[in-house]
């Protein structure tokens, strides 16, 4: 049966195995092998059966005949007994034991329960044979609940290998860490050329082209060449059993990589590999193989919050896909990779959404498809976190399935919605829509294992009806300083540039500043209005062009569509003023506007109505503030900024020292250890065991 089924996914997947080019990737970060080597050699052994263990001491006098060493993962109970005398032998002759599952009959994961009954024999003998590695039998990982045994490394991982069980390769040919609670964890060793058995048993090979192709992979991208084996299906006397290859095969290998490679790899014992990558990557900048998808209802793109996430989480080493939509005709639906991140473009979104039918359909249509997608991905990929991000709320429950196969589930709130559809559809606060939003966002909640909210004054709003204190964090729109570092000033003329990027919704305030325009006209003849984003509605160009006109300012208000993030950091260095005029009296009283920050970290100084939020997060010495809705206020703080060189220079020196005080890099290790904290399972008392100390 296991024939037939390679059969057919040896076919489908040919593109990944043996090589999956994306696992040749060099991780950020990166050390090195010791003594300058070109790559790793670990060679490593499963022992499942007394014929295995039996042959042990001949698989041994093998490799040193070639100068190697290696481990050998023995189990501890049931299948046969590991006596004292033949572990001494092996680590006296410079080989390493380590423990292979607890029993090998595939139940190590059957539940929570199982496992930590499991997970303290597995310390027990780890301590008792000196041990500082595990491997699952099967291959079988959930490398999150690993934590509790207390092993210094596992290996119960491969880079690609779709013949297995559990066939979730982790696309890396490096060890890598494994994060767990208050900064413990351990490295994980995935092996990275195909096992014997599957090899010569399962596919029938009668040669080990595929062993030297790999190897040759590998070492030319300097990477960790990680070979399994079974004792138990090595046949050494040639009378081949129907689940044997001959010997020599091994042999041949160990013949090949000795006699084309010589010393230019480093090869090592599994708990010396282990050892030197904590030793020589500090933990700040270990490399971590998380799955993790976010579903989005935005043009990714151009959405800075989630591509920060997204790009923080690949640059670390996991494995980040985004289910995205696109507002952009020149880039095409389907599956693109950005910045490292895999993104599935699934529908296009029209920004004519006055109407809130014509909204929710959408959205609706957007829940259905990621639904579906979601489910399939989580299937192939077996994803640890799904980070939704709203609007709506609902979206959370398109990862239904992940969370029912186990998937950690996130609701990043970056609008609160009740308020934020009272105040764009007019609706009453105390109306039935609304009262049903915030019933809506309660059970988003409720089906979340964590609520990330987009400030402090909204974590109020949530934690006094939707969501537990404990349940909920709150990670601002922080500047990305990989985008938004300081860049050149490229303009050299006389005009007096005004700049809001962003959409162009009621609560933004743009007629407010159109008017403050208006009535710099006489005064500021060189001033201008440039109007990055949109969205807002169906007419909102053609109303806020008919109200500059109006105003006579029609020539000096440029509406300049949509650019890409990346370009957007370069508009801003090329403005003289950035305004943020929102309403006080709406939904922007308390939403967080990212674009002050960005201002800042470009030395443009910001004009800003005073809201509630601002207020919470700025004072006086780095936004000048105007009263909300006071358009000539707005003047007089635009013309004082114009006329008076100290405080002008004030504000942008204050701005940015706070823009590098607060950017995403001083930010992200809350992110990054909320996420570790949600990926690493817990159990009943809540408790990891401390790494055996040999």
């Amino acid at each position: 049966m296991r024939r037939l089924r390679a059969r057919r996914r040896r076919a489908v997947y040919a593109d990944v195995w043996p090589i999956d080019e994306g696992a040749g990737t060099t991780p950020q970060g990166w050390p090195g092998w010791p003594e300058g080597k070109r790559f790793g050699f670990v060679l490593t052994h499963d022992v499942e059966w007394r014929k295995g263990l039996d042959r042990v001491e001949r698989v041994m006098d093998l490799e040193c005949q070639y100068g190697f060493r290696s481990s050998f993962n023995l189990i501890p109970e049931r299948e046969y007994r590991v006596e004292e005398p033949l572990r001494t032998r092996i680590v006296e002759a410079g080989f390493e034991v380590g423990v292979h599952g607890l029993k090998h009959d595939g139940k190590l994961y059957s539940s929570k329960s199982e496992f930590a009954s499991r997970a303290r024999k597995i310390h027990e003998y780890l301590n008792e044979w000196k041990a500082t590695g595990f491997r699952s039998p099967l291959m079988q990982h959930k490398l999150a609940w690993l934590h509790l045994i207390g092993a210094e490394y596992d290996a119960s991982t491969f880079d690609t290998d779709p013949f297995e069980p559990e066939p979730d390769g982790v696309r890396t040919i490096f060890p890598f860490w494994v994060p767990g609670p208050s900064g413990q964890g351990y490295v994980e060793l995935p092996y990275t050329l195909a096992q014997d058995f599957t090899l010569f048993v399962v596919l029938e090979e009668n040669n080990i082209d595929v062993w030297k192709r790999k190897l040759d992979w590998i070492a030319e991208r300097g990477g960790m060449a990680l070979i399994n084996t079974h004792p138990d299906y090595m046949c050494f006397d040639g009378k081949k059993g129907p689940d044997e290859f001959p010997v020599a095969f091994y042999e041949e290998f160990l013949s090949y990589a000795r006699e084309k490679y010589g010393d230019v790899f480093w090869h090592a014992l599994s708990r010396d590999v282990a050892r030197f990558y904590t030793a020589s990557v500090p933990r700040a900048s270990r490399n971590s193989r998380r799955k993790i998808c976010m579903v989005t209802h935005s043009h990714y793109d151009n959405d800075s919050r989630v591509r920060r996430y997204a790009e923080t989480l690949v640059k670390r080493g996991d494995e980040v896909e985004v289910i995205a939509i696109s507002h952009d005709e020149k880039i095409p639906l389907g599956e693109d990779v950005v910045a490292g991140v895999r993104v599935f473009r699934i529908q296009r979104r029209l920004h004519d959404e006055s109407g809130k039918w014509a909204y929710a359909f959408r959205l609706l249509r957007f829940f259905l498809r990621s639904s579906v997608l979601l489910a399939r991905r989580q299937a192939q990929k077996r994803y640890d976190l799904i980070h939704v991000h709203n609007i709506p709320d609902w979206l959370v429950f398109s990862a239904w399935y992940p969370k029912i196969a186990g998937a950690r589930i996130i609701l990043d709130i970056h609008d609160i919605v009740p308020e934020l559809f009272a105040n764009k559809f007019h609706a009453k606060e105390d109306g039935a829509y609304v009262r049903l939003l915030k019933g809506v966002e309660k059970v988003s909640a409720m089906f979340s294992h964590h609520v990330i909210v987009a400030n402090h004054l909204w974590e109020g709003k949530l934690t006094s009806r939707s969501v537990p204190p404990q349940k909920c964090s709150v990670i601002l729109n922080h500047i990305d300083p990989t985008v938004f570092y300081r860049r050149a000033r490229t303009r050299s003329d006389q005009k007096l540039v005004m700049l809001f990027p962003g959409t162009w919704q009621w609560h933004q305030g743009l007629d407010i500043a159109i008017a403050a325009l208006g009535h710099l006209k006489d005064t500021l003849p060189n001033a201008e209005l440039h109007l990055y984003g949109g969205g807002g509605g169906v007419g909102m160009e053609a109303h806020l062009a008919k109200l500059a006109n109006d105003l006579g300012v029609g020539d000096r208000v440029k509406f300049c569509g949509d650019v890409s993030l990346e370009e957007i950091a370069g508009v801003i260095a090329n403005a003289d003023i950035g305004v943020v005029p929102k309403r006080a009296d709406s939904f922007g009283n308390e939403a967080y506007s990212t674009k002050i920050m960005e201002f800042m970290s470009q030395g443009v100084p910001v004009v800003a109505a005073r809201t509630r939020i601002d207020s919470f997060y700025f004072d006086d010495s780095l936004i000048s503030f105007f009263p909300s809705g006071d358009s000539r206020a707005m003047a007089d703080r635009i013309l004082e900024i114009t006329e008076n060189a100290s405080l002008r220079e004030s504000l942008v020196k204050n701005g940015l020292a706070y823009a590098r005080a607060n950017d995403w890099d001083q930010k992200k290790p809350e992110y990054l250890a909320l996420v570790d904290m949600l990926c690493t399972e817990t159990f009943a008392d809540n408790v990891v065991l401390a790494p055996s100390e040999v």
